[in-house]
C-alpha cells in the first residue's frame, strides 16, 4: 500500500480561505444562508469554514448544522455489520433558505443524493448548493457536481482519498492511498 500526500496543512488552509471568499461572494452576510455539514466527515470542514467566516471575514452570524444521512442512503441495508448513525443537529429552519451542503470528498454522489432526501424532513430550501474539499471527478455514479470545490483529484477506483483533520486525526492533510 502506498500513500501520497495530496494537500499539506498550509495548502488546505489556502483552499479553505478561497472557499470562504467564494461563499461570501455568493451569500454576502449569510442572513438567508445556512451551512450543513454531512456527517460524519463533512462536519469538520463545515465547522472550520464557519469559524473562518466569523473570525477572519467578520460575518456576524453563520447558521451551522450537521446532517446524518445513514438511513437515507440507498446502500444502508447492504452491509454485513449494523450501521451506527451519527447525530443530526439542525436547530434552525431551512424553509426558504439557501442551504450549502458541505462534505470532505465527493466520490459517487450517493451521499449527496441521500442528503437531498434527508433535508426535506426539515423543510423546503429555496436553493441547495454543494461545497466539497475534494472532487473525485471520474468516479461519479449520479449526475451531481459541486458548486464549490477545493481540489479536483483524478483517482482510479482502487485508490482512496483520505482527508485528515486536526480535530479528529491530529493533522490537516489529504492523502491518496493505493491499496
Amino acid at each position: 500500500m502506498s500513500k501520497k500526500l495530496l494537500l499539506s496543512a498550509k495548502e488546505i488552509d489556502i483552499i479553505l480561505n478561497r472557499l470562504a471568499c467564494q461563499l461570501i461572494e455568493n451569500h454576502n452576510d449569510f442572513s438567508d444562508t445556512v451551512l450543513i455539514g454531512i456527517q460524519p466527515r463533512g462536519t469538520f470542514l463545515a465547522k472550520r469554514l464557519a469559524d473562518m467566516l466569523i473570525n477572519n471575514y467578520n460575518i456576524s452570524k453563520v447558521e451551522l448544522g450537521s446532517l446524518d444521512i445513514t438511513f437515507f442512503r440507498d446502500d444502508f441495508r447492504r452491509g454485513d455489520k449494523p450501521l451506527a448513525a451519527n447525530a443530526t443537529h439542525i436547530d434552525f429552519l431551512v424553509e426558504d433558505k439557501n442551504v450549502v451542503f458541505i462534505d470532505d470528498v465527493l466520490y459517487t454522489g450517493r451521499s449527496i443524493r441521500a442528503a437531498l432526501t434527508a433535508i426535506q424532513s426539515f423543510g423546503r430550501p429555496r436553493h441547495i448548493e454543494l461545497l466539497t474539499l475534494i472532487d473525485r471527478r471520474f468516479s461519479r455514479h449520479l449526475p451531481i457536481q459541486p458548486d464549490y470545490r477545493g481540489r479536483q483529484v483524478d483517482a482510479i477506483n482502487n485508490e482512496k482519498v483520505i482527508v485528515n483533520w486536526k480535530e479528529n486525526n491530529g493533522e490537516d492533510a489529504v492523502y491518496l492511498i493505493n491499496k
